[in-house]
């Protein structure tokens, strides 16, 4: 087992290939997809010594597992999880050596929701538009990891790290995301305006890769009438009929017809990919309050 490529032994509940997204395309109809927490997927291509716009592994809650045929590094980061090779524990957030037809099984995550595994090389699908990104949305890039299917990884370019020196912060106990007012805040009524960036909600199990949705109190209208489709942009939160908000992440449509309350500043987004449902959600307006 001498060539460059792994063969999916688990494929987990949602585990899909994400580097640096597709930005640029939205004219076509093609949101900019990628990592939904693309520090975490830039640290792990650091400490395999990847440039950081290589594609890596985002699997979803239950990890994956995955037989390299190659030696190769790997490096798992994002939400802390057991990492094991042939049932052997071995470290999370740090290189890790991985001989050719040995188990590597990322586990569930303990806290967050998505991990993120750097294999030295990258996994080297071929691109579309530029990307080497699974788009849910528009079925862009490679398919969801299924068992048995077998993936490319590239060839080495740089030594791995050893640590690194910014470390990625923990999932949140708390996800607090900082707003500015919408394109269309004006439809809503103040006490509306009010409710979002006062009052708390929580993160919804019905959230994906598409939209953060949340469970608290509804947001009530100026207007009651429909809007024409109009340009979405990440980080929209957008209010459909039942009032409640939802956060648009990297998947998100390009267009839609439902009002756009506030802007989420896209620094925060990473830590809505690892806010798991239940988790406390304040919107605020400025700086966070501590």
């Amino acid at each position: 087992m001498t060539d460059r490529a792994f063969a999916v032994v688990r494929a987990g509940a949602l585990t899909t290939v994400q580097d640096q997204g597709r930005p640029g395309h939205a004219h076509l109809g093609v949101p900019r997809s990628g990592a939904l927490d693309p520090a975490a997927a830039r640290l792990a291509n650091r400490l395999v010594g990847n440039p950081p716009d290589a594609a890596v592994l985002e699997t979803t809650l239950n990890g994956c597992s995955v037989r390299p045929r190659c030696e190769v590094t790997v490096a798992v980061v994002g939400a802390p999880c057991p990492v094991r090779v042939d049932g052997r524990p071995v470290a999370w957030g740090a290189p890790v050596r991985v001989p050719a037809g040995a188990l590597l099984d990322i586990g569930a995550a303990v806290s967050g929701v998505r991990c993120y595994v750097a294999f030295g090389g990258g996994v080297a699908v071929d691109p579309v538009l530029a990307s080497r990104s699974t788009d849910l949305l528009s079925g862009l890039g490679p398919p969801l990891l299924a068992d048995g299917t077998v993936f490319p990884l590239g060839s080495v370019v740089a030594p791995h790290a050893r640590v690194d020196t910014v470390p990625h912060p923990a999932p949140p106990h708390e996800l607090v995301l900082r707003v500015t007012p919408g394109p269309r805040a004006d439809w809503f009524t103040s006490g509306a305006v009010r409710t979002l960036t006062t009052r708390a909600y929580r993160v919804s199990s019905a959230s994906n890769r598409i939209g953060l949705r949340t469970e608290g109190p509804s947001l009530e209208r100026a207007f009651t009438g429909e809007l024409p489709s109009e340009g979405m942009v990440l980080g929209a939160v957008q209010v459909p009929p039942d009032g409640r908000p939802v956060v648009f992440l990297a998947d998100h449509p390009t267009t839609g017809g439902y009002p756009v309350i506030a802007v989420v500043r896209e620094a925060d987004l990473g830590a809505a990919a690892q806010a798991v449902p239940g988790t406390p959600l304040r919107f605020v307006t400025g700086a966070p309050r501590t």
